[in-house]
């Protein structure tokens, strides 16, 4: 197996090891912009900490809510 001399691991040069990195900054920043906005959407739809009163107590308002809508 032949070694290497300049010491790279992943036997890329040191302008492209860069370029490597900034492509992959860039993308991960993307990402981290995109999962947020997804969380922070579903969080609006349906949020997964339950209110002050509770999850019946959120459940009941919303029957009393459809209830006073049908009546």
């Amino acid at each position: 197996m032949a070694e290497r001399t300049d010491g790279s691991l992943s036997g890329l040069t040191e302008h492209e090891a860069k370029e490597f990195h900034g492509v992959f900054v860039s993308s991960f920043a993307i990402f981290t912009v995109v999962a947020v906005v997804a969380h922070i959407l579903v969080w609006m739809w349906r949020p997964w900490l339950p209110p002050v009163g509770g999850w019946r107590q959120s459940m009941i308002d919303g029957a009393a809510t459809v209830a006073s809508y049908l009546t």
